[in-house]
């Protein structure tokens, strides 16, 4: 994993070393915690900052028969790391095998690949590193050159850890997006309960489906006010049909009543809530970001034992076109469709997505909709020279935006440089086999705008 890494041909190494190396990162979709920045606490240790939250670990930790003790138990994190460091060397071909290494050298200058053998000393010079004052949370961004970051964010968060990021002067600009997942799980049992505390949290009283969105969008608002400029959703399932204000305030009635919804109740009640926030987005300028396509907590026991988002959830399979169609349609039609990014967690869709995303132009911008990185279980090498290949077969390169974490772990910017390999090796391939001009400018362009332009102009304020 030398300077060379990746980049097969002298023509691609002049452009990543040349070209793609020096831009800075703009994240526009992560899951780190606002809090964690905002605090800016040294971490514990290297498992604290490592193997915490961090599901992709604990999934191979879990193929490869290490015990939950060792993973998400109470075993010394000494112990947990050691359990890691004798697994990674049998990792060939994961993703995480060039993950770990990379941030090793990035962060921690240790070059040697990880294993049992040299694990202890890792952990040694790792947590000698993370006791001092450049490698607080903060400062580990500015690392590895993060100007750009968009934390998840819920409607009922207090934004307060926002606030106060906003005050300071640090290199990385922090800045909120905005998930309202929750209130789209109207079957959900908490339901009532999470319109009880948008109430309180807004100052409105929600009594109906057009108080509820009316609350909402008052948050749209707040958030607008502290710098947020994306809105994002989780679909595991589109809605599948167009939006009807009076059949969504008949199944939110329905619900704080108690009774019972069907699929269809609940269809109509997402299409309508999606409808009236696409329009606070466009309003505000913001682009929405639509994940479809994870089917969560596969395993019941597992979930019932760590809750969400600890390594249960796995690729749904279903056919998104005629869903997504009526959807970015009903949008369009009502004259309420946002900037869009569309991800999906099956890479059977891309082809789908793409040729879908370009049947909703607009007149004079670019990609209005357009597909987003490759996302989750395609964020590597295979992964993500598909999904470049297939953009690029129906869509405008000039125009993608590059890469994205969607990460919990502050480690986990060397997957932009690794991005960067793989597309600055992509078009050095095309370029050595005669498919693509050696234009400098226009390359150095390119290259400019996918690695981190069209991402910063998501955000800039």
């Amino acid at each position: 994993m030398d300077k060379n890494f990746l980049l097969e041909t002298e023509t691609s190494q002049t452009l990543f070393n040349q070209f793609a190396s020096e831009w800075p990162i703009c994240d526009y979709h992560c899951h780190i915690s606002p809090d964690v920045l905002a605090e800016n606490k040294n971490f514990k240790d290297l498992a604290d900052v490592w193997l915490g939250g961090d599901h992709y670990k604990w999934r191979a930790m879990r193929l490869a028969g290490i015990p939950e003790r060792l993973i998400t138990g109470d075993a010394d994190p000494e112990e947990k790391f050691m359990a890691w460091a004798d697994l990674l060397p049998w990792l060939a071909g994961n993703p995480l095998h060039h993950w770990t290494n990379l941030e090793l050298q990035r962060y921690f200058m240790i070059e040697e690949p990880l294993s049992a053998a040299n694990a202890k000393a890792v952990w040694q010079k790792a947590n000698d590193a993370l006791s001092r004052p450049d490698f607080r949370p903060l400062q580990l961004l500015e690392k590895l050159n993060v100007r750009w970051l968009c934390t998840t964010d819920d409607p009922l968060d207090t934004l307060e850890a926002h606030a106060k990021l906003a005050k300071g002067n640090q290199h990385t600009k922090v800045l909120p997006a905005f998930r309202p997942d929750r209130f789209f799980k109207i079957n959900q049992s908490a339901f009532t309960d999470w319109v009880k505390q948008l109430g309180e949290t807004t100052q409105l009283k929600i009594e109906s489906f057009e108080g509820l969105s009316q609350a909402l969008i008052a948050r749209v608002d707040q958030f607008h006010k502290q710098g947020c400029r994306l809105s994002d959703h989780a679909f595991d399932l589109l809605p599948g049909t167009t939006a009807d204000l009076a059949a969504a305030e008949r199944s939110f009635t329905k619900r704080l009543n108690g009774e019972h919804l069907s699929r269809a109740d609940i269809a109509i009640y997402q299409a309508t809530l999606i409808s009236e926030l696409a329009s606070a987005y466009s309003r505000c300028g913001w682009t929405m970001q639509l994940h479809i396509g994870a089917r969560r907590n596969a395993s019941s026991k597992g979930f019932k034992a760590l809750g969400a988002d600890t390594g249960y959830d796995v690729i749904q399979d279903y056919p998104i076109s005629d869903d997504l169609v009526t959807l970015l349609d009903d949008l369009e039609r009502s004259e309420r469709l946002p900037r869009t990014l569309l991800y999906s967690l099956n890479a059977k869709d891309n082809m789908t997505m793409g040729t879908i995303a370009s049947a909703f132009a607009k007149d004079g911008a670019e990609s209005w909709v357009s597909l987003g990185p490759a996302w989750w279980f395609h964020d590597q090498l295979d992964g993500m020279i598909l999904h470049l290949k297939q953009l690029c077969q129906v869509g405008v390169l000039k125009t993608f935006v590059g890469m994205t974490t969607d990460s919990r772990s502050l480690l986990s910017y060397t997957r932009h440089e690794y991005f960067r390999r793989l597309f600055c090796n992509e078009l050095g391939n095309w370029i050595e086999k005669g498919e693509l001009p050696y234009d400098e400018a226009r390359l150095e362009a390119l290259i400019g705008r996918v690695c981190y332009q069209n991402a910063e102009a998501l955000v800039r304020l």
